[in-house]
């Protein structure tokens, strides 16, 4: 598929009202006194809410059939990996793959990523949230669920990759009664500074109303769950997420959107802090790692580590890039958004496109993300699969902060 890109700004806009029919007097002076102070009007001089107008720069770099895609993670020379997971449709493509000039390709082999009679521990079932360590080594979470299917032993685990030769590095696989049975393992970032050889944090979103933190050990497996039931990592009671125009209430037991616990993670440039949100949430918590990766901290001590950052938006990725800045998949807003380390948030681009903005992932160059369409499930639709192939990979450019 060839790139494509589009571009925003107030240029196109003015250039399309340099165009239009003579205005009557006193409309062109409000139209002039709306640009003046940065509104936007339409055509006719009539206001035009902001949020209704596309911003930003967006590049579609692969725009892909059923199955939809969930996780992305880029490695340091540029190679992009994509997930494609089974939990909410079961299909027969690679759970993991490689974007090369638009096309998925499985990595690390057809058999692996494939279903096989390969061992659940052995295989890649359902691959979800992505991310790239602090030595360019991919790694990802195997959820191991299977639409329609029960969770069998083994199946969910943490991989790790060598991208170069695509080796296995790590194989951890996830037990009871760090794994419930009702489990989601929906992303992952690991930690490298803490550990004989680092820390894995999966946000374990919940397919019912149990979410918490995992914690994971590479060099010996050793494993917990912590801070369930904590405010900051269950769904908020009562809220409404407005989707596509339509407000959606969350309704644990008759999901109208996608809703969960803890699901958006990312760590600090120094993985020092893990930033978290849950999905069903606008509010944004961190924990300092230092605290979080020792098997000895009590829930206690987690639960009074606790920092409330407020309120960002509704999201269910978070991305870190370089300088300490956190994008924000804005599904509510169709769009993607950054907040910067002053707790200030900015439009990165905004674009009717953007239907339920999923993984993501920040380089020095770009912010990449998927559009999933995951709110148009049949199950939160009446049975109606509203989703429209094909669903976009699509990248932003980013610059350094000024000062």
């Amino acid at each position: 598929m060839p790139r494509q890109s589009v571009g925003f700004g107030r240029r196109s806009l003015l250039a399309k009202a340099a165009a239009a029919p003579a205005l009557p007097i006193a409309l062109a002076s409000a139209k002039a006194a709306n640009a003046a102070s940065g509104v936007n009007p339409d055509a006719q001089g009539v206001a035009v809410a902001q949020d209704m107008l596309p911003a930003g720069q967006m590049e579609v770099i692969a725009a892909l059939p059923d199955p939809g895609p969930s996780g992305i993670a880029v490695t340091p020379d540029g190679r992009v990996f994509i997930s494609l997971p089974r939990h909410a449709q079961d299909h027969d493509q690679p759970t993991l793959n490689e974007l090369r000039d638009g096309r998925l390709t499985a990595f690390p082999d057809a058999e692996t990523t494939r279903p096989s009679a390969l061992p659940p521990e052995e295989k890649l079932i359902s691959l979800h949230g992505l991310t790239i360590d602090t030595r360019g080594r991919l790694w990802g979470i195997d959820d191991g669920k299977i639409a329609g299917k029960p969770l069998q032993p083994d199946a969910a685990k943490v991989v790790g990759f060598d991208p170069a030769s695509g080796r296995r590095i790590a194989s951890l696989v996830l037990k009871s009664p760090a794994l419930l049975p009702d489990s989601h393992m929906n992303d992952l970032r690991v930690d490298l500074t803490h550990g004989a050889q680092g820390v894995v944090y999966v946000a374990d979103s919940s397919f019912g109303t149990s979410p918490a933190l995992v914690v994971i050990d590479i060099a010996t497996g050793r494993q917990r769950r912590v801070l369930s039931g904590h405010p900051s990592i269950v769904a908020e009671k009562g809220f409404v997420a407005v989707l596509e125009g339509k407000p959606r209430r969350y309704q644990a037991q008759h999901a109208q959107f996608p809703t969960g616990g803890v699901d958006s993670i990312t760590l600090s440039t120094d993985s020092a802090m893990l930033y978290y949100s849950p999905l069903t949430s606008r509010r944004l918590y961190r924990l300092p790692t230092a605290l979080l990766s020792n098997f000895d901290a009590t829930e206690e001590q987690l639960a009074a580590a606790v920092v409330d950052l407020g309120e960002k938006v509704m999201t269910d990725g978070l991305a870190t890039d370089p300088w300490n800045r956190i994008y924000l998949t804005a599904g509510e807003h169709d769009a993607i958004m950054r907040r910067n380390v002053d707790g200030s948030i900015d439009v990165i681009a905004r674009d009717r496109r953007i239907v339920w903005p999923d993984g993501i992932f920040a380089t020095d160059r770009h912010v990449y993300c998927v559009l999933g369409q995951w709110n148009r499930l049949p199950a939160m639709n009446g049975g109606h699969n509203l989703r429209q192939p094909p669903y976009l990979i699509v990248r932003c450019p980013i610059t350094p902060p000024v000062g």
